[in-house]
């Protein structure tokens, strides 16, 4: 199991705001990863120190961890997202592993 935890703790996610419909499915999900931003649009958010806001990252395809723990919340995003927008791969070779035409 813990080669596996390896590999998980090892992804990434990012949003295709050109598809982002602005459901904020995913935002519910895991709000500790994506949130809305005054445009209407969902965008990843980074890491933030304990007692710290976490940074919006706004730039075009724009990366943040994929925390361990909230794994299954960003997979459930990726799966329910209306617009199909929500992207997750392995940081190592840069292959997705859920999101749009992944099963």
């Amino acid at each position: 199991m813990g080669a596996q935890n390896e590999q998980t703790a090892e992804l990434e996610v990012w949003i295709d705001q050109d598809l982002c419909t602005g459901d904020g499915i995913c935002a519910q999900y895991a709000p500790d990863v994506f949130e809305l931003d005054i445009d209407g649009l969902a965008y990843v958010k980074g890491p933030a120190p304990a007692g710290e806001e976490a940074e919006l990252r706004t730039e075009p395809g724009a990366t943040a961890p994929v925390p361990l723990p909230l794994l299954n919340d960003v997979v459930d995003s990726a799966r329910e997202c209306p617009g199909e927008c929500i992207h997750v791969r392995r940081v190592t070779d840069g292959v997705e592993v859920y999101g749009p035409g992944v099963e």
